[in-house]
């Protein structure tokens, strides 16, 4: 347990039966009145983001989370395996879990899983990944850095918008949170 003082951004609060971490959080001293805590608050399962306004010094339960470096090894189909890199254990991790992050899961990458009570949460992974561009189209003649975007295929499978003048077989760097293009990769 602990006090809506103590809230701090991504901590995973137990309320009515579900988990649902802090995004956003103020002490709030009105005019007249109690101190306030307000909170953006999103659903753990769901992905739902609410607001809520606590009084200050309110009793709320933290939940356990823990989170482990574990390396993504292969897609069987049904789950994602992963396996912890410190005890060598393998785990399934359902398709609905994994969601968008499978957009940009190449095999032996590192993301963090986070589990609750032996129940997998979520996987959060790099802010920015380097991603091969397996197909797009020729870039034509008066193409321009500052020109429009194309479509291009990644080597996950997955489209994402790319420059003009990106070709067949760059690596390029992604953002994993909105699948923006960040920039070629040097190599």
């Amino acid at each position: 347990m602990a006090t809506t003082n103590d809230l701090k951004n991504g901590m995973v609060l137990k309320l009515d039966g579900q988990l649902w971490q802090v995004i956003w959080f103020q002490h709030h001293k009105p005019g007249k009145g109690g101190a306030v805590v307000r909170t953006k608050l999103k659903s753990v399962e769901s992905g739902k983001t609410v607001d809520r306004t606590f009084n200050a010094d309110v009793k709320v339960e933290v939940a356990n989370v823990d989170k482990r470096t574990m390396q993504y090894l292969y897609h069987d189909g049904s789950s994602y395996v992963f396996m912890d890199t410190g005890t060598y254990d393998q785990l399934e991790i359902a398709d609905d879990i994994v969601g968008d992050a499978s957009n940009f899961l190449l095999e032996n990458q590192e993301a963090i899983v986070a589990t609750n009570e032996g129940r997998v949460l979520y996987i959060e992974l790099p802010a920015s990944v380097e991603l091969e561009i397996t197909y797009t189209e020729p870039g034509l003649q008066g193409d321009r850095s500052t020109g429009g975007t194309k479509p291009a295929t990644v080597e996950t499978g997955h489209t994402i918008a790319v420059p003009l003048f990106i070709t067949t077989g760059e690596k390029v760097k992604v953002d994993t949170r909105d699948s923006s293009y960040l920039g070629r990769v040097s190599s």
